[in-house]
């Protein structure tokens, strides 16, 4: 059985107000892809607002294309790895950032379908996360690499390229990175953190 990623954007001020042996639970229930009508095949689904008069504090982010399985993010760091030699000195030093705050190792070993790994550090239940005072310096690496991805299409084809299989084409490779990108950009524009979850 394949691992899920789940992606969410979180006002870590009202995080922090939740007990420690609570906020398991509570980003838990937030990422719960059950508690909506499953409507969203990608974009954002908002957490209902804590209590009336409140506005939401958590945000999870749907990737069209990938069922929730965190495969692709996977094979979208293997593709990164294969092409980051041959990419302009600027742009990989860009992208590595980006993608290092981002493509949170799951403990899976090299393939996300061997094994369940160890979920650290919060209690058990993530993969990673970005407070926000690291998120400008993502949302920075983005703004050198985002526009410069079509730099990329010919060593991806060169180098990356895998039809028919995961993120085995360029167009699957910067779609999954424009994604992220929306989920950097979003927490960015709110100060909030980014939070990771294995569901």
């Amino acid at each position: 059985m394949g691992a899920d990623s789940t992606a969410l954007v979180v006002e870590w001020a009202h995080l922090e107000t939740i007990p420690v042996l609570e906020r398991e639970s509570v980003l838990l229930e937030a990422a719960d892809p059950d508690a909506d009508d499953g409507t969203v095949e990608d974009g954002w689904v908002w957490l209902p607002p804590a209590a009336e008069g409140f506005p939401s504090w958590c945000a999870r982010y749907e990737f069209g294309g990938t069922l929730g399985s965190f495969k692709p993010h996977f094979w979208a760091g293997e593709r990164w790895e294969a092409v980051r030699e041959h990419a302009p000195a600027d742009v990989r030093a860009a992208l590595d950032t980006f993608l290092a705050g981002l493509f949170w190792d799951p403990g899976t070993g090299s393939d996300p379908d061997e094994g369940e790994g160890d979920a650290e550090p919060w209690h058990g239940a993530l993969w990673g996360y970005c407070l926000p005072s690291g998120v400008p310096a993502l949302a920075r690496a983005w703004s050198v690499a985002g526009p410069r991805l079509e730099e990329l299409r010919a060593p991806f084809a060169v180098h990356a390229a895998d039809p028919g299989k995961w993120v085995g084409r360029f167009e699957e490779f910067t779609r999954l990175l424009h994604g992220w990108a929306e989920v950097v950009e979003e927490a960015h524009r709110r100060g909030w953190g980014l939070v990771g979850l294995p569901y």
